[in-house]
């Protein structure tokens, strides 16, 4: 038996699997439908004694894993920040998959080594970064932020005359991050998976708007001069999308002596778009930024992408070394560069869903995202009993629903608002998700699916109008 003849069945099968679940994704529930005892009861089963036929074992998990998997891939999902799978990045995903390359080192991948070179050039190229910045292509925002925070914090004790790759952070000196109280999760999960501990981040106030304010960063940094200090800003926050003051802000840090890092996981790529791009108006001054492909790029999990301005800082935390490895065969060793030693070649979707879009589709994409998100957070906004929280800068925003009672409550309000949202993806027809924002719940909306149009706001609506009818009926 060849061996075209072992994957030709099992690869066929899985096509005509993943083919039915894309082409199905506007028609069936976008929340899961089976319950956890459901799945268990299919997926847990006792691993057996024999072989079984590849392709055989491909039908078998599709039946187990039936009413499990969430319809984030489709144009109704607008919980979290999850783009879907654009045609080019899935096709160039199972790519990489056959051709199963260690992305690591460039002698054991050479494309895939080249593609993450280039496609990291067209990336700094839409953001107005730096073209002599280094990269790095991560699981997502996440590792981005621990690659370039482990950037930072070699430089600024270096300054102070600490190598803390070679000592560690055991007798330091002491290293603060000033950020805002509207800083992501992944930032302080960075600092601790960096050893710097939650407790060196200060969380700074924020104006109306949702930007960290001047005034706070100035008396902060004051404190902290001569002392190692990293800032990290925001480029579109998750509740209200708002973009901190570049223009003001990193200035106001390097005249201290600090480095900026931009946590841009969603809002950097507005710099792809003339319409939005003035919200980032001076961050190209910034030391790092991150951001996700897995978002608006709309490319397979996972995908996250580090910018460091600072090249010999990036290299010195992160730069690993041999004898058994054969490394400097002329180009980019990723390993240098990454947290990660052995690597998915997670480069060439993202070259894919670049070459397919190009800048214009790009642009339009961001526009669109951004223009649905503003229409339908409008309209459920508009609905008696609902009230949208902040006019959305770009894809993100905000819903809350009331409880009809006179002397209703906070209490009342959210329990009303978490009830909606349950009720919403009770239905299937969309999927949203709830925050907790100036201590209010509310329904987040996030557009970043490259298949949502204007075309979804009214079913989305209608629907969500039906299930807070009914929800302030049966209150009353």
């Amino acid at each position: 038996m060849n061996s075209d003849s072992r994957f030709e069945k099992p690869l066929s099968t899985a096509l005509r699997h993943a083919l039915a679940h894309i082409d199905g994704l506007r028609k069936r529930s976008v929340e899961a439908t089976a319950s956890l005892e459901e799945l268990r009861g299919r997926i847990d089963v006792p691993l057996q004694d024999n072989s079984l036929a590849p392709e055989r074992v491909i039908d078998d998990l599709v039946t187990a894993a039936e009413g499990g998997i969430v319809g984030s891939a489709g144009p109704r999902f607008f919980g979290f920040v999850i783009g879907g799978s654009l045609p080019a990045a899935l096709a160039a995903d199972w790519l990489t998959s056959a051709w199963d390359q260690n992305a690591g080192l460039y002698v054991i991948g050479p494309a895939a080594s080249l593609v993450e070179e280039v496609a990291a050039g067209w990336l700094k190229s839409l953001f107005g970064l730096p073209a002599e910045a280094s990269f790095a292509f991560v699981t997502g925002c996440q590792m981005a932020h621990v690659t370039c925070l482990a950037a930072a914090r070699h430089r600024v004790l270096e300054r102070v005359g600490w190598s803390v790759e070679r000592d560690g952070l055991t007798a330091a000196p002491n290293l603060r991050i000033l950020t805002s109280t509207e800083q992501h999760a992944t930032v302080p999960r960075a600092a601790r998976l960096l050893g710097m501990g939650t407790g060196c981040i200060d969380a700074l106030p924020c104006d109306e708007g949702g930007r960290l304010r001047a005034d706070a960063l100035e008396r902060a940094l004051k404190e902290r001069d001569g002392k190692p200090t990293i800032v990290v800003l925001q480029a579109g926050d998750l509740n209200v999308g708002a973009f901190d003051d570049f223009r003001t802000l990193i200035p106001l840090a390097h005249a201290h002596g600090a480095w900026v890092h931009v946590d841009g996981a969603m809002g950097l790529w507005c710099a792809a778009s003339p319409k939005h791009r003035s919200l980032l108006d001076g961050v190209a001054d910034a030391d790092s930024w991150s951001t996700d492909g897995h978002k608006w790029l709309n490319v397979p999990y996972d995908s996250g992408y580090a910018f460091i301005r600072d090249v010999e800082a990036h290299h010195a935390s992160q730069g690993v070394h041999s004898s058994y490895l054969v490394q400097g065969a002329g180009a980019r060793d990723a390993v240098d560069w990454t947290p990660e030693f052995s690597r998915r070649a997670r480069g060439f979707a993202t070259y894919a869903a670049l070459r397919q879009l190009g800048r214009e589709g790009v642009a339009e994409l961001v526009d669109r995202c951004c223009a649905v998100a503003a229409a339908m957070i409008e309209r459920i906004g508009g609905l008696p009993g609902a009230k949208a929280l902040c006019e959305p800068l770009i894809n993100q925003g905000m819903v809350r629903f009331f409880d009809p009672r006179p002397n209703a409550t906070d209490a009342d309000h959210d329990r009303v608002t978490d009830a909606v949202i349950a009720g919403v993806r009770a239905t299937g027809e969309a999927f949203f998700t709830g925050t907790t924002w100036r201590g209010v719940r509310a329904m987040r909306v996030s557009v970043s699916n490259w298949q949502t149009t204007m075309e979804d706001v009214a079913p989305v609506v209608a629907c969500v109008a039906r299930v807070l009818r009914a929800e302030r009926e049966r209150t009353q």
